[in-house]
């Protein structure tokens, strides 16, 4: 038996309680969780923003040591780093024979799955695939990928949604070049990779935007180089910084429809809006037809940073080692499964970037 966070129902109070896993069978492995980054996508799963079966275990950016594996499995062995990967792709589907494999059909099929049970025999499914709110788990092949070398395994947790989506928004989807101005909306930890990757890809100004007068520090430390207080005139200020254009690119991290319609007006005539943001179907978001001919911006939104996670891992963690890409400064705490809804708190009034579940080791 293992401790996890345990999610009894949409909009339940998450339960912190013993379950018992599996052995793993032939394609799976059983992983000791070495840390989870607390995502704002495992709220909305909470809050049935986004829908999977329940009971389940919740989490899904996480990284720990293989402790064992089934038949079949070769790219692992028993006591390797693995860094979780919640959306694998199948390879077989058409987003896959497109290369898109971070809109692969089946990436999700697995959240039906029986992951684990209640002592009391009840069913538990996996939330987002890896159920990483846990002292271990047991996955799909497909989801763990080898740790790179030299980054520790805590910190090596981030890479696998925050840092990719962030990065990925940046340099995939936007494909922010040299000299680019960048205005960043949310200041998370998907907002924090977001400014360390304009920064890596040479932008500038890099515009942090966010409710929060106290997430400033933690911006600029990311590579911002001015920060606005959100407020009904933040695309006119962001204008101002750029040099009365608007911003060539600029990147959703809120997924609120003033948020995504404010980045669009942020943006100068011709510019890109990137959209990470996970809204609800109550998040309308409105466009005339003639501001849409008028200013022929592009709004696209951005799922998991248009990553191929198998081969961006080798590139941040190369941007990790050199160091352009500063993974500790993301988190802001580090807590247990019982500090997992004062999280979800504080991601709710906006406070602090990421919070990281640590395990013993």
């Amino acid at each position: 038996m293992v401790r996890a966070a345990v999610l009894p129902a949409v909009g339940a109070p998450l339960e912190i309680a013993e379950i018992v896993l599996p052995e793993p069978g032939p394609g799976q492995v059983r992983v000791k969780l070495a840390a989870a980054g607390v995502c704002h996508s495992d709220l909305s799963l909470s809050d049935g923003t986004m829908r999977v079966p329940v009971p389940a275990v919740l989490g899904h950016e996480g990284a720990g040591t293989v402790l064992a594996v089934g038949e079949g499995v070769t790219h692992v062995a028993p006591g390797d780093g693995v860094v979780l990967n919640w959306a694998p792709s199948c390879g077989r589907c058409h987003h896959c024979g497109l290369g898109e494999v971070w809109l692969c059909a089946n990436a999700l099929t697995g959240v039906g799955a029986v992951h684990a049970h209640r002592t009391d025999g009840s069913e538990l499914h996996p939330g987002l695939n890896v159920a990483a709110f846990a002292e271990e788990t047991v996955v799909a092949a497909g989801c763990v990928l080898p740790a790179p070398a030299g980054i520790p395994l805590a910190e090596a947790a981030l890479l696998g949604c925050a840092v990719l989506t962030g990065y990925g928004a940046v340099h995939h989807s936007a494909r922010v070049r040299a000299g680019e101005s960048v205005a960043v909306f949310g200041a998370g930890g998907v907002g924090l990779a977001a400014l360390q990757a304009a920064r890596i890809a040479g932008a500038g100004p890099i515009v942090a935007v966010d409710v929060s007068p106290a997430k400033e520090e933690l911006a600029r430390a990311a590579g911002a180089t001015e920060f606005v207080l959100a407020s009904e005139t933040t695309a006119k200020e962001i204008r101002a910084l750029t040099g009365g254009q608007g911003a060539d690119v600029a990147v959703e991290c809120v997924g609120r429809a003033t948020t995504i319609r404010t980045a669009w007006e942020s943006t100068r005539r011709g510019g890109r809006a990137v959209v990470v943001g996970i809204g609800g179907k109550d998040q309308q978001v409105t466009f005339h037809a003639l501001e849409i001919f008028h200013f022929a911006r592009t709004l696209t939104g951005c799922v998991y940073g248009n990553s191929d996670p198998a081969r961006d891992l080798p590139v941040l963690a190369e941007h990790v080692r050199a160091g352009r890409l500063d993974l500790g400064s993301l988190v802001t705490d580090r807590i247990g499964l019982e500090g997992i809804p004062a999280a979800f708190e504080a991601m709710l009034a906006g406070e602090g970037g990421r919070s990281l579940v640590v395990f013993p080791a």
